[in-house]
């Protein structure tokens, strides 16, 4: 199952549209997460309108109705889905955090917030972080991530748009 990360979309604050790139990737997999900072409605429901989405609320996303935290399954991976909030200091605590309390120790959890693409293990907890999708400062690339999960096992490739 080929999963479509993305994150940190900021339109049209900081961005004026979602690259077709994305859209099309998104299109193409079998679901799509954003780990928030859609900052608007109409961003959001483009994103809902490209496949099966997952989404959860950022710290800019005022008037959207998400959670804060979210969990799916997927190729028997479990996966929580968190924007992460605050300083950088301690951002991997909480954010490792939120995913053990969302779905236990073995989560995999895709984030936001800092625009940097991560793929690391922490506290025991894989956090991935697509980076921003439209290049939204701080970021200077738009990327987003795909992930392919089969048997309990996850592959991850870093798509750099444009």
């Amino acid at each position: 199952m080929q999963v479509a990360l993305v994150s940190d979309s900021h339109v049209p604050e900081r961005a004026d549209g979602i690259p077709d790139e994305v859209l099309n990737e998104c299109e193409d997999s079998d679901m799509v997460v954003h780990a928030g900072d859609f900052t608007s409605p109409e961003t959001y429901q483009t994103f809902n309108e490209t496949n099966e989405l997952v989404a959860v609320r950022g710290n800019m996303d005022r008037g959207l109705s998400l959670p804060h935290v979210d969990s799916f399954a997927a190729g028997g991976v479990e996966f929580a889905v968190t924007h992460g909030t605050g300083s950088l200091d301690g951002y991997r605590d909480r954010v490792a955090e939120a995913a053990r309390e969302e779905v236990g120790d073995e989560a995999v959890v895709v984030s936001g917030h800092t625009h940097k693409v991560t793929d690391i293990v922490h506290d025991g907890i894989r956090i991935l972080n697509p980076g921003s999708c439209t290049a939204a400062e701080p970021a200077s690339t738009a990327t987003m991530m795909l992930v392919e999960a089969e048997n309990g096992e996850i592959d991850v490739e870093v798509v750099e748009v444009g």
